[in-house]
């Protein structure tokens, strides 16, 4: 299966980058990035059109999954066997969405297969970025029975 992250705002060099980079390698070819980078001075706006941006990103027929602090929070076991059952049930590409400092409009909420949450703390969206390719590249291993992942 293939992962795709969509998200606001893009990742310039420093730790946060290096660290996506190496999750990214890691999972070898399975981990693409589109990042979008919005200008808007009304705020209520802004989010409107970050939302719709991530949408209309979206491959067709891909398994679109916001993350998002109201969303559904899972283990990393969790996240590996949901991930495993959309590979069961087809899915070719899971889309990971992740919103602007202000988060995802309701509509996006409610057009989204899935909403994740990282926890009730709030985390920086870049930061958001390299927690979920880290939980991507644990899940495969747990997938593939790897020692990666330790309980």
């Amino acid at each position: 299966m293939k992962f795709l992250i969509l998200a606001i705002g893009k990742l310039k060099g420093g730790g946060h980058a290096e660290s996506f980079a190496e999750y990214q390698k890691r999972l070898r070819g399975a981990l693409e990035v589109r990042e979008f980078d919005l200008r808007e001075s009304n705020p209520v706006l802004l989010r409107k059109k970050e939302s719709e941006t991530l949408l209309n990103a979206v491959p067709e027929g891909a398994y679109v999954i916001a993350c998002d602090a109201a969303g559904k929070p899972l283990s990393s076991r969790g996240f590996a066997e949901k991930l495993g059952r959309l590979r069961e049930n087809g899915v070719k590409t899971a889309a990971f969405l992740i919103g602007g400092a202000d988060g995802h409009t309701p509509g996006l909420l409610k057009k989204a297969d899935f909403a994740l949450s990282f926890g009730t703390m709030t985390w920086p969206h870049r930061l958001a970025r390299v927690m979920l390719a880290e939980q991507l590249y644990r899940a495969e291993a747990i997938a593939a029975g790897c020692p990666y992942h330790r309980e």
